[in-house]
């Protein structure tokens, strides 16, 4: 049987170099730039998670971004540690968040942000 492993995930900005900023100021997201087929190519390394920032022509071809909760691929998910610490800091860093950190069961906190295109990230601290 084959083995699967996560490979990358993809965004669609209108301003990929503001929302490649923003991953990199308010969690320490690496910023890659590379080459490819004769453009600019920006991608991000987050925790070790290749992240693809793609630019939204204007073609008119790329719907909307949808409006949470919706149906298929809700959120980012982010482990950390200290989660009430990390909320305030990324709160002096101008985030917005859409749940503060809540305590969902024993040893459990989490929090949710919003990023750029209405991107949902949540943050979870399973030591808490």
């Amino acid at each position: 049987m084959d083995q699967f492993k996560f490979d990358h995930i993809h965004l669609r900005s209108p301003e990929p170099e503001e929302t490649a900023r923003f991953y990199e100021r308010m969690f320490g997201a690496k910023i890659i730039r590379t080459m490819q087929e004769g453009r600019e190519r920006l991608d991000l390394d987050l925790g070790g998670q290749a992240i693809f920032i793609a630019p939204v022509l204007p073609d008119g071809k790329t719907a909307a971004p949808p409006q949470s909760p919706y149906q298929g691929l809700d959120h980012i998910g982010l482990t950390v540690s200290g989660i009430d610490a990390i909320a305030a800091d990324l709160k002096a860093k101008g985030a917005e968040f859409t749940m503060e950190p809540t305590t969902i069961r024993p040893g459990t906190r989490i929090a949710f942000l919003r990023g750029p295109q209405g991107v949902s990230i949540e943050l979870v601290d399973r030591g808490a």
